[in-house]
């Protein structure tokens, strides 16, 4: 039988429809069924490897882990990497397609093809699961692009899916959002939407009655539930604009800085380390606002040049060399690796355009970028290093790779990982105290962030602590805790009406909440 399909579609961006996937992924998987993730077409920053080296949104591969199976390509078959100046690179199906600028992305022509995909995609999905939950991207209720549409009420019809609205009720106007999205559609549109779900609510839910009422008079619609605002879910978020209700904790802590580059990319790297109780994570915006942290992190990106343009311009170059020459400890990822190096080289314009610019001289090491990109999954070993990373010599680490360029070291500057296809990655200067790697998620390893920790703490003459925290039983129980308040919030009898199917088990008893 194939698989049936549920879609979560939103008012607008960042209004809940990539948690809400995850929780009914997660659901659906305690429940007993086969389910699967899928997004047509998703913009994002935060991307994520698959097992064969394919590249999707992260949003995609943490619903395919709520789910309990391997992310696949045909999960999210269009991936856009926004680049700037209205230019994003297309990943079709794991791979590049092509950097496009948003007039020629909508041209007939390339948006026939594309579809072929999604519906290959899709299609794919619906023969080897028994539920796909399908997720949309913005709002369906896009005018201007209603004849464009790759993503929402289109992918719908083709899956012949029910679709529930999700409105964010923290930002205000939940029902003028809820019903304009309602008048906006077209008739035929508006009868596939079957249910509305208003989320991030605070406080008590009988205060919205009687606007419940009248949503669902005026639209016909029954409002599925209300779900509360979820504060520290544990579970990764999909782009950048969720750093705008980042909160660092107040206390005694090891304090973690992180630059907030423009097109800063992958930042999920620092998830783990914001799990440890003695640490805190911040991303900083401006130099002014750095102090002292124990370590100053340069994340990765998705625009290495224009991000280092940046720092020149706001004074973040300054203010890092000075940090580093202070012996502050400097941690680059990926494109922030990149740019501590000594300089960049694009001699074909595969990057930017620009095919020369120094960097901020901190590491031996030079990039140049070419045509293509490195995606895939790798595993090593930390090698013995100059500084405080020699303490933590021989802990195995993993990791994904994702990036365009390649990085040359000097023949006498030290590798920081060998990895177990015999190569080597990263970078570390004479005292140990700025370094650099490829590797993304290289904090998810416990023991490697355990100790990697313990050694600032000694900086600081603080105790040693054990390894306390795992970060796949973290996530794993965060997947369990979402799911519990949204089986707790959401009419879940009335979705598996609507898909025609039962649960195979018993959902698992609900945990007092704390």
């Amino acid at each position: 039988m194939r698989a049936r399909a549920l879609m979560v579609q939103g008012t607008a961006s960042h209004a809940g429809k990539s948690v809400l996937c995850t929780a009914l992924c997660r659901i659906f998987r305690q429940d007993g069924l086969r389910v699967a993730p899928f997004k047509a077409q998703n913009m994002s920053l935060n991307a994520y490897v698959t097992p064969d080296g394919g590249e999707i949104g992260r949003a995609q591969g943490v619903q395919a882990e709520a789910a309990g199976v391997e992310a696949t390509v045909d999960m999210n078959p269009i991936l856009l990497k926004p680049k700037g100046d209205g230019l994003s690179q297309v990943v079709l199906r794991g791979r590049p397609w092509g950097d496009v600028r948003a007039a020629a992305y909508y041209r007939d022509d390339h948006l026939a093809y594309l579809w072929r995909a999604v519906e290959g995609s899709l299609a794919r999905l619906l023969d080897e699961f028994e539920v796909v939950v399908i997720e949309g991207a913005g709002s369906p209720a896009e005018v201007n692009l209603r004849g464009l549409d790759l993503a929402n009420m289109r992918v719908a019809a083709l899956a012949d899916a029910p679709v529930i609205l999700v409105g964010d009720i923290e930002r205000g106007g939940v029902f003028a959002s809820l019903i304009g999205t309602f008048e906006l559609l077209p008739e035929s549109e508006r009868r596939k939407i079957r249910g509305i779900v208003i989320n991030k609510f605070r406080g008590d839910a009988g205060i919205l009655a009687p606007g419940i009422e009248f949503l669902e008079r005026r639209t016909g619609c029954p409002v599925l539930g209300v779900l509360p605002y979820m504060a520290d879910l544990g579970v990764e978020a999909e782009d950048g604009v969720s750093l705008g209700d980042w909160r660092s904790k107040t206390g005694t802590f090891l304090d973690l800085a992180v630059v907030r580059l423009p097109h800063i990319a992958n930042f999920t790297d620092f998830d783990p380390l914001c799990l440890e109780p003695d640490v805190s994570v911040r991303y900083v915006n401006h130099p002014a606002a750095l102090g002292q942290p124990d370590v100053l992190f340069l994340p990765g990106t998705k625009n290495t040049t224009r991000d280092l343009i940046y720092l020149y311009e706001s004074g973040w170059a300054e203010a890092i060399r000075s940090f580093a020459n202070r012996g502050g400890l400097v941690v680059g990822i990926c494109g922030g690796y990149q740019m501590l190096g000594r300089e960049l080289r694009d001699p074909l314009g595969s990057e930017s355009g620009i095919d020369y610019l120094p960097a901020l001289g901190l590491l031996a090491v030079t990039t140049v970028f070419r045509p293509g990109k490195t995606t895939r999954r790798v595993t090593g070993l930390l090698l013995s290093c100059p500084g405080p990373l020699g303490e933590v010599k021989g802990e195995e680490v993993s990791g994904y790779e994702i990036h365009a360029g390649e990085t040359q070291r000097d023949p006498d500057a030290p590798a920081v990982f060998v990895l177990h296809d015999g190569l080597y990655d990263g970078a570390i200067n004479a005292t140990g105290t700025v370094w650099g790697t490829y590797l993304h998620g290289l904090f998810e390893a416990d023991g490697f962030r355990r100790r990697w920790l313990n050694v600032l703490r000694r900086r600081r003459g603080l105790p040693l602590l054990p390894v306390t925290v795992s970060f796949a039983a973290a996530k794993e129980a965060a997947f369990d805790r979402l799911a519990e308040i949204v089986r707790r919030h959401l009419k879940m009898e009335v979705i598996y009406a609507w898909l025609g199917l039962r649960p195979v088990r018993e959902a698992p008893s609900p945990r007092e909440s704390s």
